[in-house]
């Protein structure tokens, strides 16, 4: 679909052609994305807080790679919403209980009701996972582009806290760039 892995096996998201930006507490109206994937409450053509909306497609997302499939799918769109709006699908009885209970909770209809990511994170099939921003990220930071950073005028405590509190800004974008140019320079064979 829309998501693709990079080199390093980080998940990119792609293709924004649908897509929508908001400030925090604002409800928005604007139907975006693809019907698939859309939450109730936008096929409704209710406001809708965002997050909420993102978290059901996350729900739609899981499922797809545990199952392999969809867990909305009709040729007919209003058949497609009527499945939507009701929650109507059927879990595979080969998914396990705890990652079945998961998806349940961020396929939930009402927004007030459905998981929030909190919720995500602190659910046990979550857990059993060890969370990448718990890491030791300062262990897998490139000393050489440090240096290289620092001599460019971006102080080392400051480029340490943009990269480990993974801001997106000139500090962080420099270092991902230069990062991206030593590895494309291993695989051609250079240093």
């Amino acid at each position: 679909e829309n998501l693709l892995l990079d080199e390093r096996f980080d998940i990119k998201v792609v293709h924004f052609g649908l897509s929508n930006t908001f400030q925090e507490g604002q409800l928005l109206t604007t139907a975006c994305g693809s019907p698939c994937y859309a939450a109730p409450e936008m096929i409704a053509g209710l406001k809708y807080v965002p997050s909420m909306v993102d978290i059901w497609s996350c729900g739609v997302i899981l499922f797809a790679l545990v199952c392999g499939y969809l867990p909305f799918e009709d040729q007919n769109h209003a058949e497609l919403y009527k499945k939507i709006l009701a929650a109507e699908y059927e879990m595979p009885t080969f998914v396990s209980k705890e990652v079945a209970d998961l998806i349940a909770g961020m396929l939930t209809t009402d927004p007030e009701k459905r998981m929030t990511l909190d919720g995500m994170r602190q659910h046990p099939w979550y857990k059993q996972m060890p969370e990448a921003s718990l890491v030791d990220r300062e262990d897998q930071l490139e000393e050489e582009i440090l240096e290289e950073l620092d001599n460019y005028g971006f102080p080392r405590d400051y480029t340490l806290r943009c990269l480990t509190t993974n801001k997106h800004n000139h500090v962080t974008t420099t270092y991902n760039l230069l990062k991206d140019k030593r590895l494309r320079a291993r695989a051609l064979g250079g240093s």
